[in-house]
């Protein structure tokens, strides 16, 4: 069994319904507190709910990444819109145990979860000294992104 984290978010819909959907769906072991954020990448669009997950799993990487796309799917997530545009549910594999992944459409670790807040911070509520592989500890990546704010 591997631990892997999940960023989970939404701003369209009913955003709480579909993280806790989602969620459920994984299965998450525990998932943070919820909170809401501004949009990054595309601002001009609604607040996100965002959380994270944390699955245990025998699937490899890419098939944990297939099942997340499946579960979105299935909550009604549709990818005709602008990249980081709204979404009724966004799941990112942020995290597989201690693995580095990098394949066309695979990278792990999620190759902005440092630049995040929505992300790091509720990845920190779970496991505050948990390692980025090649970054560091999600704490002091944490520290690092608001020293910079």
């Amino acid at each position: 069994m591997t631990v892997a984290y999940v960023g989970l978010g939404a701003n369209l819909g009913n955003r709480e319904h579909a993280i806790r959907a989602a969620a459920a769906a994984l299965p998450a072991r525990r998932l943070s507190t919820i909170v809401e954020t501004e949009p990054w990448g595309l601002e001009d669009q609604p607040p996100f709910l965002n959380a994270v997950a944390e699955v245990e799993t025998e699937l490899p990487p890419r098939s944990l990444l297939e099942r997340l796309l499946a579960i979105e799917r299935s909550l009604g997530r549709r990818r005709d819109g602008p990249r980081w545009g709204p979404r009724t549910i966004d799941l990112d594999l942020l995290l597989y145990g201690d693995e580095t992944v990098d394949e066309a459409g695979l990278t792990v670790p999620h190759p902005r979860l440092d630049e995040r807040a929505f992300v790091l911070e509720p990845l920190a509520e779970l496991a505050p000294s948990l390692i980025v592989p090649g970054k560091g500890t999600v704490q002091a990546l944490l520290a690092e992104l608001q020293s910079r704010t």
